[in-house]
């Protein structure tokens, strides 16, 4: 089952869109909004199955659907939390400026808590006032949950996924260095990520899915060139449930919590990269120095997943980097 948002309001119309993303239909007699519908999953659920059914059998008639009027899948959530699962991406990074990395970072999960209140849409652009600030992307899987008890186990929390997603979560690269020396954490170098235009159930992702990884390339192409396809459930080395136990330890998560893996990253570097900070540390490793630019106005990030036939699973994030206007 695939379940969207479109453009409505703060939080979306719920919408339930067709598996080859052509056609869609309103889910509003279920649940006006995707977090009213995780609120209440254990009878939502049901229903929306029941709605995604008729429209494949072709039951009831569905409308055209657009991801460029979808907002992300939650516009906003209570709770959005970032890992970095891809321990090899964070050895990476360190290694590139001379830093050693501790050894409790193989075995204690990062994870930082980002805003949550301003979701771009899939289709909308990155405005940003200065390029200097170092302008990256970063494609990610995400889980939503629903509520998820304090203290849970890894194994235990696998259960509380009830949808995927895509994430480019966006990057300030050159504001992070002066925020994290103080020692309090991410700010203004992460502003609003986008999602993919849909999210999808576990079950519709076949074998892909082996209930903690999602066992597939994730695709990122800047400016036509294609930048990494890293495969998502390779040399991940904290799964989602393990993410999430993490995220649970000392709080209850609420329903519609969403937790990312973090950047993609494969040590088989021949499968490219997932950001620009990435090539970057590779370049400087391997040449002495960075001969890659970040982001800049004009640019377009596309990021998917497609699934073993080729076809796109929760469409396309596909972005244009633009000046930002306050007037």
């Amino acid at each position: 089952m695939k379940l969207a948002s479109l453009k409505a309001g703060r939080d979306g119309q719920l919408i339930v869109v067709d598996n080859a993303m052509q056609t869609y239909v309103l889910a509003t007699a279920v649940a006006p909004a995707l977090q009213a519908a995780l609120d209440n999953w254990s009878t939502c659920e049901a229903q929306l199955q029941q709605l995604s059914t008729q429209l494949e059998s072709g039951q009831i008639q569905g409308e055209k659907f657009d991801p460029s009027a979808c907002a992300s899948p939650l516009p906003r959530a209570y709770h959005w939390a970032d890992g970095s699962a891809y321990v090899n991406h964070v050895e990476l990074v360190r290694k590139a400026r001379k830093a050693e990395m501790p050894e409790t970072f193989w075995t204690d999960p990062l994870i930082y808590q980002g805003g949550s209140d301003s979701f771009l849409g899939p289709r909308d652009d990155i405005a940003m006032a200065d390029e200097s600030w170092g302008i990256d992307f970063e494609a990610e899987v995400a889980v939503i949950v629903d509520d998820v008890p304090m203290g849970i186990l890894p194994a235990d929390a696998r259960k509380h996924i009830k949808l995927l997603m895509l994430v480019n979560d966006v990057s300030l690269r050159n504001l992070i260095p002066g925020e994290l020396a103080k020692g309090f954490g991410f700010y203004q170098a992460k502003p609003s990520s986008a999602f993919s235009p849909v999210a999808v159930t576990p079950d519709a992702l076949g074998q892909a899915w082996d209930g903690a990884k999602l066992h597939l390339p994730l695709t990122a192409i800047l400016n036509g060139t294609l930048i990494g396809q890293p495969n998502a459930g390779v040399d991940m080395t904290f799964d989602f449930g393990q993410l999430i136990a993490h995220a649970a330890k000392t709080r209850p998560l609420c329903a519609g919590t969403i937790i990312g893996s973090g950047t993609v990253s494969n040590l088989d570097r021949s499968q490219g990269s997932c950001c620009l900070a990435e090539v970057r540390m590779l370049e400087i490793i391997n040449q002495g120095k960075a001969s890659t630019d970040f982001m800049r106005f004009g640019d377009r990030i596309e990021i998917f997943m497609n699934d073993e036939r080729q076809q796109s699973i929760f469409g396309e994030i596909n972005q244009r980097v633009v000046k930002y206007d306050a007037r």
